[in-house]
């Protein structure tokens, strides 16, 4: 880990001043795109893609190169991983809230970025601004782009459920390196996206025989 745990939460506090009102503006984009699941149309299957995009964009551009950069070398790659995620995550895509196990898991991890990961924050002393906040932050936002992209025709979401995968992989170690428990959340977000990948597969070779 070439960055300590202090470094690493007063690169949030810099950020999170600097960048304001970019955490507020994530909480709006965020509501907007969880209002846009009870309204199916195609409207709402190209503007929620680009409200995730625009997550991305700002977490690429802003976070990692900018600010991530500073003590991590491996900050412009991480960029380029999320800036190269936001041109593929805009698209036509259909979303659909079901009475299954994936729409609540995938309304349970919404709400769990939104939500209880802040709150979860607070619990453990990680006070504002030196805090990752959702939206701005890249962990909470990929906790919540999977919810998302969960709720979206699988046919069409699995690859773009690559590089929120990995991030969810490399963002997780946080949780044991750094002592940030709420980034959890992101290894059972990577899990919930095998276990419905699995079951796909299943699926599908129950469909052939």
């Amino acid at each position: 880990m070439p960055f300590s745990r202090d470094q690493f939460f007063a690169v949030f506090a810099q950020y999170n001043a600097e960048m304001w009102p970019m955490p507020i503006a994530g909480y709006v984009i965020g509501l907007l795109a969880v209002g846009l699941l009870f309204w199916e149309s195609r409207a709402s299957a190209i503007m929620i893609p680009t409200l995730l995009a625009a997550l991305w964009i700002a977490n690429g551009a802003g976070y990692h190169a900018i600010y991530f950069a500073q003590i991590n070398p491996l900050g412009p790659v991480f960029a380029t991983l999320f800036l190269g995620v936001s041109p593929l995550v805009y698209g036509d895509m259909n979303f659909r809230l079901r009475r299954d196990a994936r729409t609540v898991v995938a309304l349970g991890l919404v709400g769990f970025a939104m939500v209880i990961y802040p709150l979860w924050g607070v619990l453990v002393g990680h006070l504002y601004p030196a805090v990752p906040v959702f939206g701005s932050a890249p962990c909470p936002t990929t906790i919540f782009t999977i919810g998302i992209l969960l709720l979206a025709d699988w046919t069409a979401a699995r690859w773009l459920m690559v590089v929120p995968g990995i991030w969810a992989m490399i963002g997780g170690s946080a949780a044991i390196l750094l002592g940030v428990p709420q980034d959890w959340g992101l290894l059972v977000a990577l899990a919930m996206i095998v276990v419905f990948a699995i079951g796909r597969l299943r699926d599908a070779a129950f469909a052939r025989h």
